[in-house]
């Protein structure tokens, strides 16, 4: 019988093994969580732009696509042997877009019946992207690359070599900013502020600036007045603070 007695006590205390190991974690799941306040910060710092970045494209249309590609080759070569000339580098050169297209005429549906499109040409694009590094150039590069060939494009962002400096002026004032709008928050909750628990800033991007932005004409005869304005570099932080008891 004692044998018995034994097994029986010794099942009894596995059997309870995992409810008291179970115990300390639910004790740990009914703990309170902690009581935080979150706020996103805004900061802003303007810099004037020391660069500038323009998208220069030649169109040509011809009967075959042999000839707009010949025309549209001799004009590109002209402008990127200006540009080169003009002291702007290598690397501040980039082919960003090149096409081929068919172009059709639609003719009106004759007795209802919609008519096969008829074959007229073809059009070539091709496209620059130029960065200069001297502002005081941009109207007479524009100018000149018209003057060569470049018939669309225009579109022009104003950006710095090195933001560095106003991006982190910008996270100084969105973090100030998070930090005043947390004492306001805690303050209208009656409670105090605590210690920060995290910061998590959001990528910095710069703002909309001013833009020059046209559709290039042959006809142009005098530089194009074009100014840089300010680029504005925006950071976004979002700090959470602890509330104490």
């Amino acid at each position: 019988m004692a044998p018995n007695l034994s097994k029986t006590v010794l099942m009894t205390a596995l059997l309870a093994l995992p409810l008291a190991a179970a115990a300390p974690v639910s004790a740990q799941e009914a703990k309170p969580r902690e009581a935080v306040i979150s706020v996103t910060g805004d900061g802003e710092s303007p810099m004037a732009p020391d660069m500038a970045i323009v998208t220069l494209s030649v169109v040509k249309q011809a009967k075959t696509a042999r000839e707009a590609l010949d025309e549209n080759n001799k004009a590109m070569k002209d402008v990127l042997d200006a540009l080169k000339s003009g002291g702007i580098a290598e690397r501040d050169l980039q082919t960003s877009g090149f096409s081929i297209q068919p172009q059709y005429n639609y003719p009106q549906p004759v007795d209802g019946q919609q008519q096969p499109p008829q074959l007229i040409g073809y059009q070539t694009i091709n496209a620059v992207t130029v960065r200069l590094r001297d502002l005081a150039k941009l109207g007479q590069v524009i100018d000149q690359s018209v003057t060569l060939g470049i018939n669309q494009g225009g579109d022009i962002q104003f950006t710095n070599d090195k933001p560095e400096a106003a991006l982190e002026e910008a996270r100084k004032n969105a973090v100030a900013e998070a930090v005043k709008k947390a004492k306001t928050l805690s303050e209208a909750a009656g409670v105090k502020l605590g210690r920060i628990i995290e910061i998590n800033e959001n990528e910095p991007r710069p703002l909309p600036q001013p833009a020059y932005r046209a559709t290039m004409m042959k006809e142009a005869d005098a530089a194009v007045p074009v100014q840089g304005g300010e680029t504005t570099y925006h950071v976004s932080v979002t700090v959470t603070f602890a509330i104490e008891p």
